[in-house]
């Protein structure tokens, strides 16, 4: 599996140098006297295949633009935390940047199609709710002075605890850490005490018991070394959150049309291998829970039945809050 990641890390590497290469051979004009440098915060460690996924479209852009704009990866919210990375490109204090945009569904209940337990619980589903949704989201954005460049799903969602749950009742009281509101009323309704906490501060929550338990994907129990704290991992599949690379309006504005084209070109790459390096990475993130100590397995039938009646309810609850945008991307979702 670890070679199958290798692989798939060089295939994009291979694949942006030769979108990059076409969009030179197209006629790209390339002045690098004047260079524009721009800071790329991102929330997730360097070693985070979402943030690698970003060095390497930051690196296709370089060579697509002939060095004209050259884009520095700052991971693990080293730049801007989690939480101001969305406000820090519109007000243009970064130029682009990447944010999960679930927890930011306070601001407009679009922003958590993705996170609706149990609408979408595989890749195959969570892409076609992606293209159900993405006129509505890039419209969003756009009103909020953005301007959507790619979009890469996690895998699929689970719970971590510090002790063996086979029902709801089991985890009543567990200190709960989630990421955005879907997390939230989830841990609400489960009888859990939710505690909002950005990626980079989670190993601190878990050490000093501030959670004591989390959902997630394997990914971020792998990349944070969770077996550390917690000692089980159950496979739910309960929603496949997104994370979505943009860029400043008034930045891409003043793009010219070459070096416009040369971005989408990267960004199509970008999310065609983000994809499928979460579909494999799946597997390779779970077996090294397990290899770490943790058990990992599927939830129990009763505990998988009452998230699902979780599920129902919170599905009814984000139809109302969304509205009809938020219907008509159900609708299309299901009508495919």
């Amino acid at each position: 599996m670890q070679k199958t990641l290798s692989a798939l890390k060089r295939s994009f590497g291979a694949f942006s140098v030769a979108v990059a290469g076409l969009a030179l051979g197209v006629g790209l004009s390339v002045s690098v006297a004047h260079a524009e440098n721009w800071d790329m915060p991102m929330a997730y460690s360097d070693s985070n295949f979402h943030t690698d996924n970003g060095k390497i479209f930051a690196g296709c852009v370089a060579t697509a633009t002939g060095g004209a704009i050259n884009i520095t990866v700052h991971g693990g919210g080293s730049l801007f935390g989690g939480a101001e990375i969305k406000r820090a490109v519109q007000t243009g204090q970064a130029v682009i940047g990447e944010r999960l945009l679930s927890a930011h569904q306070n601001e407009n209940a679009v922003f958590g199609f993705d996170s609706v337990p149990f609408l979408a619980s595989s890749f195959e589903d969570s892409e076609a709710l992606w293209a159900a949704a993405r006129p509505s989201l890039e419209s969003l954005l756009e009103s909020q002075n953005l301007v959507l460049l790619y979009s890469v799903p996690w895998p699929p969602q689970g719970f971590y605890f510090k002790k063996e749950v086979n029902s709801l009742a089991d985890a009543k009281g567990v200190k709960f850490r989630t990421y955005n509101a879907a997390g939230d009323r989830m841990a609400e309704l489960a009888g859990m005490l939710p505690v909002k906490i950005e990626a980079a501060e989670l190993n601190q929550a878990l050490a000093t018991g501030v959670a004591d338990g989390f959902v997630s994907s394997g990914s971020t129990g792998y990349d944070r070394k969770v077996w550390e704290f917690l000692t089980h991992f159950y496979e739910a599949d309960a929603w496949l959150p997104r994370n979505y690379v943009f860029i400043n309006k008034d930045s891409w504005d003043g793009l010219g049309q070459d070096h416009k084209n040369a971005i989408r070109g990267c960004a199509g790459a970008a999310e065609y291998s983000g994809y499928w390096r979460s579909v494999h990475y799946t597997e390779f993130t779970l077996s090294q829970l397990a290899a770490n100590g943790m058990s990992v397995g599927v939830v129990s039938d009763q505990m998988k039945a009452e998230l699902q009646d979780i599920g129902k309810t919170m599905t009814e609850e984000w139809l109302q809050e969304a509205g009809s945008g938020g219907q008509a991307i159900v609708d299309a979702y299901r009508s495919r």
